[in-house]
């Protein structure tokens, strides 16, 4: 399973995206909130799965989407089920620290 990865920088924050690579380029929208997974964002390596799941691991700051990789994080405590935001039914989740 593979998973889009891509590392934003600005002076000493990282924020780390990841999504499911079937997810990219698609538009969510429920009510009124609207959420696209673009290329500029998301598309960064296409990486497996697992080596997202370490990289996510050591992160402060991240934002994932898609079933898989949300499984995944879950699975190895990474967030919490509380956490999960679904958006047409599509899971996703965000972590900050400031």
């Amino acid at each position: 399973m593979q998973v889009y990865l891509k590392i934003h920088t600005q002076g000493d924050i990282e924020v780390i995206a990841v999504c499911d690579n079937d997810l990219i380029e698609k538009e969510l929208c429920e009510e009124n909130l609207k959420i696209k997974i673009s290329n500029h964002f998301y598309r960064g390596k296409l990486v497996d799965i697992d080596y997202a799941i370490e990289i996510l691991s050591n992160c402060a700051n991240f934002n994932i989407v898609g079933k898989n990789i949300i499984k995944k994080a879950l699975k190895y405590g990474i967030i919490h089920k509380s956490s999960i935001r679904k958006v047409n039914n599509i899971p996703m989740a965000l972590k900050m620290v400031l």
